[in-house]
């Protein structure tokens, strides 16, 4: 069955968190013993300076991706900062840094750098928190006049965005929409619930970022102009370069642009700010119509200090090995089927994601299948906690977590010189805005080996003890409101905390010391060899009817990725059996032979290997990558699930469960009834689309479900693998004829069965009324048949983009009328050739005509008049950028490739990328569009609120 099961991030992450979390997270008693330790070494690779006027900057040369470097601009100040009357006003400064600079009037800045290739959105964009504003500028460094443009517009937005208050007063409804795109829903609602408990009696509280909205549509100009003068000042901000050029040019650059910058005479005082304790728990019932689960959420907070020092670091190392242990125990739980809740996640860490430096927190989130058994749930988790703080853990279970920092470290160190410039660049924000250390990748390999050695058992048990706390505990509890009057009171949710400590036993390690396969299979044989010349493919052919394409690269020293495909799955079921099968292909996800999957993640401790068989719509195979000394344990396990596949009744039972309670109060969320009335129509209400119902999923047999997954991977005749990567082809054809060359084959041929899915035609509306808030989400679908090529493909690339352009300054720019437009295509050659355009966005309801009428409009005009000569080079540039950095990287070509190969299409057509881009112009987007758009499907689909 498609697995829908309840995803604990979307309820059990942290309520409100804005920044990354920090690389170690201690105990506050911890803590205490980190002075013990020495400094970090500097890092000889980063050129770290302050010019006279107090900006701070960070500047290393790294060649991946090449010709790219990524630039930042923060600041160390966000909504913290604002008066009474300028909350919201940190973010809007952000949104106005776009809207004209002293060297780039009005949307030059977006329109500049989009027509050399850098795309708004995904790599130009920014972001505010309560304490930073940050700039995000990935740039092409293979143009002089380009990267050396870049600099002067990061000095633009330090100190020279424009604010006109024509400007100003666009923006503030794109403000309105952002809000309501982010917000206006279940989470949204129970978040402003939360926050004013859970920060309470701090500044954080009256500072969320996106700030009130009538203070967003009425603030006086002066206002946000006032902020802007106050706290963008070099003594507060940072400048970051990271990437393939000249350090010496560099910081020629930064001096340039940046040292004219002037602090204010009377400089408001930089201040920082924290959560007060509470001595006593506080506990928080929040209920929402139209959230469908039940979640429990409690944190004991501590005081922590940040790491500074080497003994921080193996203090932290520790609190990283307790989560990997502790998280496996809950999942072992999880899988006996007899855990009280539904999800359960339990970890030590930074409170709330590291909202408020100096605070970590243990938290324990438990989701359950009713209302009633929160307080179960709840205490079903902490009870972990208890038997972890009071029996400790096993050897054998700090063994496998060790092996596996290990075996991370190992392979984080192959891959030195392949460290992409993005991760410096967090590194060296972190070090900018909280004093966290800069760790060499020399020296952080160096101690993890070295600690490693050093951490006992002991060490690993007094810490885990020290998570536990009376003070600073907070219960959150986020449930349906019909359920509100089932709820556990807060006494009977705390004592569920308090109580789940009593009459506990150790834990009992379920490893087993067994191989995973009892012996190696009998080899194939390689029969055939071709070489595909021009992009380094070598086809082995093996005499059980294996395909396999080998790519060989140099993208990364230690990564091996690799999938394969047969034509079959679940099609070959026919419609009055797809339920009864319908979970095959959750098989591979509950182990393999005897070993559940907790055995076999302690099985494969110390290894990279990863792999798995799927099960389809039209295709069987598998998928896995490894390090390159790993690659025979990824095969070992390509060929135990092909040759044994676990029944577990247990876990059978218990996912069947879980997705019942999903199915209970699914329709209660607006858009999950939305997302089902578009799959109705896309799919014409297929029974192999659409979510089962109750009575339905009481038909999903295990016993023929795993009878139907042997049928399909008993024959590996037909099964085509394309593996890239780091490997010699000689090397390792030996592992693929014994593995690969080894797995069952019959020959007996297969094809998959069109089973006849299709779109409902024609012109097609559907309004769905569901939700309580001034929210309305649109999405406009053109669709049809057509001749499947990538000549056409991409000229209908083009329109997308293009028309995602036009779209973004119409309903965006010009009619305020909303946040974040987006504009795809898809197109699918099997099991027929068909296009599916598809226009979305929210918007506020009284709206919704206006701009579905203003997107026909920008529309008809494409048809009418073609694109833009601008609009077709922002366009080819941008794909041409993005095409450079994708193929140095073994995930693209594996996808690639595999398309290809599933397609039957020639593999070299990515030589001609380029030709065909420029076939792209403004008449062939006017073809394309009047072709593509004119006689299509047209499927409108509305949600608005219910009154």
């Amino acid at each position: 069955m498609k697995r829908n099961f309840l995803l604990l991030a979307l309820v059990a992450s942290s309520v409100f968190s804005l920044l990354e979390n920090p690389a170690f997270a201690q105990p506050k008693q911890a803590a205490a013993k980190a002075a013990a330790g020495e400094k970090f070494p500097a890092d000889p690779e980063v050129k770290i300076g302050k010019l006279a006027n107090g900006l701070t900057y960070y500047i290393r040369r790294n060649v991946e991706p090449r010709n790219r470097a990524v630039l930042y601009m923060a600041l160390k100040a966000g909504s913290l900062m604002e008066t009474d009357a300028q909350q919201g006003l940190a973010h809007f400064t952000e949104h106005m840094a776009f809207n004209g600079t002293k060297d780039f009037p009005k949307n030059e800045l977006i329109n500049y750098l989009q027509k050399a290739g850098v795309k708004f959105g995904a790599d130009l964009n920014a972001y505010t928190g309560f304490d930073q504003t940050v700039y995000q500028l990935p740039i092409p460094t293979d143009s002089a006049a380009l990267f050396k443009n870049a600099f002067k517009i990061l000095a633009n937005w330090a100190g020279h965005i424009n604010m006109e208050n024509t400007d100003i007063d666009e923006e503030r409804g794109i403000i309105v929409e952002e809000e309501r795109q982010r917000g206006k829903n279940a989470q949204s609602r129970m978040q402003k619930e939360a926050l004013p408990v859970i920060l309470y009696g701090s500044r954080y509280a009256e500072r969320i970022p996106i700030g009130k909205l009538d203070i967003i549509q009425n603030f006086k100009h002066e206002e946000i102009k006032q902020f802007y003068k106050d706290w963008y000042r070099p003594n507060l901000q940072s400048v970051i370069a990271v990437g393939d050029f000249d350090v010496a040019a560099v910081e020629a650059m930064i001096k340039e642009n940046f040292s004219g910058l002037k602090n204010p005479a009377n400089a408001k005082p930089h201040q920082t700010y924290g959560l007060p304790d509470n001595k006593e728990p506080v506990v928080k019932i929040i209920t929402d119509k139209e959230f469908p689960y039940n979640v429990a959420l409690a944190t004991i907070r501590h005081h922590a200090k940040p790491t500074r020092t080497t003994a921080d670091y193996k203090s932290g190392m520790i609190v990283g090995m307790i989560n990997s242990m502790i998280g496996a125990r809950i999942l072992e739980l999880k899988q006996k089927g007899t855990a009280p809740f539904v999800e359960g996640q339990l970890s030590y860490g930074p409170w709330q994601g590291g909202m408020i430096d100096g605070l970590n927190a243990l938290t324990v989130v438990a989701v359950t299948k009713d209302a009633q058994e929160l307080g179960k749930g709840l205490a079903g988790v902490m009870a972990e906690a208890y038997r972890m703080a009071q029996f400790g853990f096993t050897a054998s279970e700090l063994e496998v977590a060790k092996k596996n920092t290990e075996a991370a470290n190992e392979k984080a160190y192959r891959e030195k010189d392949k460290i992409p410039s993005a991760s410096f660049v967090q590194a060296y924000l972190k070090n900018f805005m909280s004093g966290s250390p800069i760790i060499s990748p020399d020296v952080r390999y160096n101690l993890t080996k070295k600690f490693l050695d050093e951490i006992t058992l002991e060490d690993v048990n007094k810490t885990a003890k020290k998570m536990l706390s009376e003070e600073n505990v907070t219960v959150l509890v986020q449930a349906p409101e019909k359920d509100k009057d089932k709820i556990p009171a807060s006494a009977q949710l705390l004592e569920s905390l308090r109580g789940a400590g009593k009459g506990l036993t150790a834990y009992v390690d379920n490893t087993v010391n067994k191989p995973l396969l009892e012996k190696k299979p009998t080899p194939g044989k390689v029969t055939g060899t071709e070489k595909i010349e021009g992009i380094g493919v070598t086809k082995l052919t093996l005499s059980n009817g294996v395909t396999v394409y080998l790519k060989p690269t140099d993208f990364k020293n230690d990564q091996i990725l690799f999938s394969s495909f047969r034509p079959g799955g679940t099609s070959l079921v026919d419609d009055k059996d797809y339920m009864a099968t319908n979970y095959a292909g959750n098989i591979p996800g509950d182990g393999i032979g005897e070993f559940e999957n907790s055995q076999l993640r302690k099985m494969l401790a110390g290894t990279t290997a990863a792999a798995s068989s799927y099960l389809g719509d039209l295709y069987e195979g598998y998928s896995g990558s490894a390090s390159p000394k790993d690659l025979e344990t990824a095969l070992q396990l390509v060929y135990a699930y092909a040759t044994n596949p676990r029944k577990d009744p247990v876990v059978f039972k218990r996912n069947m469960e879980d997705f019942k309670v999903y199915l209970q109060n699914a329709d209660d969320a607006p858009d999950n009834v939305f997302g089902d009335t578009i799959t109705a129509v896309l799919s014409s209400n297929s029974l192999r689309e659409r979510k089962p119902t109750l009575a339905e999923l009481d038909q999903v047999n295990l016993d023929r479900s795993l009878e139907f997954y042997k049928s399909r991977f008993a024959d590996a005749s037909g099964q085509t693998f394309v593996f890239v990567g780091n490997f010699d082809v000689a090397q390792i054809t030996p592992l693929l004829e014994t593995y690969l060359g080894g797995l069952p084959s019959t020959n007996s041929g297969s094809k998959y069965v069109d089973r006849g899915i299709r779109p409902q035609t024609g012109n097609i509306t559907r309004i769905v009324k569901k939700g309580i808030e001034d929210k309305a989400q649109v999405k406009l679908f053109f669709y049809g048949t057509y001749e499947f090529a990538p000549a056409t493909n991409l000229q209908l690339s083009a329109l997308s983009d293009i028309l995602e352009f036009k779209v973004l300054e119409r309903l965006r720019e010009k009619e305020s009328g909303v946040y974040s437009p987006n504009v795809g295509i898809g197109y699918d050659k099997e099991p027929y050739a068909n296009y599916n355009l598809t226009i979305s966005f929210s918007c506020a309801s009284a709206n919704v005509d206006k701009l579905v009428n203003a997107t026909l409009d920008e529309i008809e005009k494409i048809k009418k008049e073609g694109a833009t000569a601008v609009d077709v080079e922002k366009f080819k540039a941008e794909s041409k950028r993005a095409m450079e950095v994708s193929l140095r990287e073994n995930s693209f070509w594996l996808n690639y490739l595999t398309g290809k190969f599933k397609t039957n299409e020639d593999p070299l057509s990515i030589l001609k990328q380029n030709e065909r881009l420029e076939k792209v112009t403004p008449e062939s987007v006017k073809e394309t569009a009047s072709k593509y758009l004119s006689n299509a499907s047209y499927f409108k689909a509305v949600l608005v609120p219910e009154k």
